[in-house]
């Protein structure tokens, strides 16, 4: 399968729905869950500070570093499998990527927030591609200007979601809690980021 065009007004939304294999995800996912160097950091939101809902952290080849929610992150080198996997997702996107911020929910009391990939150093109309590995979640977007119906994605173990054109400018979008769900999910979220 390949990625298939969402209807979608004011952007760009792409899914392939397998562009990992069963087993490419389940050994990407095992390694990973282990070897990456996950951060559990505070946030301030609204000038309370808490402890971030999830785990991440961000990589990339070059000394950049990404700021959002008062945090600044420092890019550490690609893990091999992660480079691996940001080469693959070029070739089939014909997009480039220079980093990546990769979450880590470790059930479903873990959550994003609505947001935007919105920050200046992502250009006008980024592209954001986001590749889900681990428990199936629902991915929610809603229009910033409620012209446009929310949408509901459900987000598979190996799919690949591309968000692009205007999207970032127009809808926000979120990772709800499942509380039900007791198995961990990483979601990477490759960008370009200029600087």
């Amino acid at each position: 399968m390949a990625l298939e065009q969402l209807p979608i007004i004011d952007g760009e939304l792409s899914l392939d729905e397998c562009f990992l294999t069963i087993s490419q995800a389940d050994q990407l996912l095992e390694q990973l869950l282990s070897e990456l160097p996950w951060r559990h950091d505070e946030l301030t939101v609204y000038g309370k500070s808490h402890l971030m809902p999830r785990k991440h952290c961000f990589q990339s080849s070059e000394k950049i570093s990404y700021q959002y929610s008062g945090l600044v992150l420092d890019a550490e080198p690609y893990h091999p499998k992660v480079l691996q996997l940001k080469r693959y997702l070029e070739a089939v996107t014909g997009r480039e990527f220079n980093a990546v911020l990769i979450n880590l929910y470790r059930d479903g009391h873990d959550k994003m927030g609505w947001h935007s990939d919105d920050e200046t150093e992502l250009g006008d109309n980024p592209n954001i591609a986001s590749v889900s590995l681990g428990a199936q979640r629902t991915f929610k977007l809603r229009h910033k200007d409620k012209a446009a119906a929310d949408i509901n994605l459900e987000l598979a173990h190996g799919s690949l979601l591309l968000m692009a054109g205007a999207l970032q400018r127009h809808w926000q979008h979120a990772l709800p809690q499942r509380k039900k769900v007791t198995q961990p999910r990483i979601n990477f979220t490759f960008r370009y980021l200029y600087r």
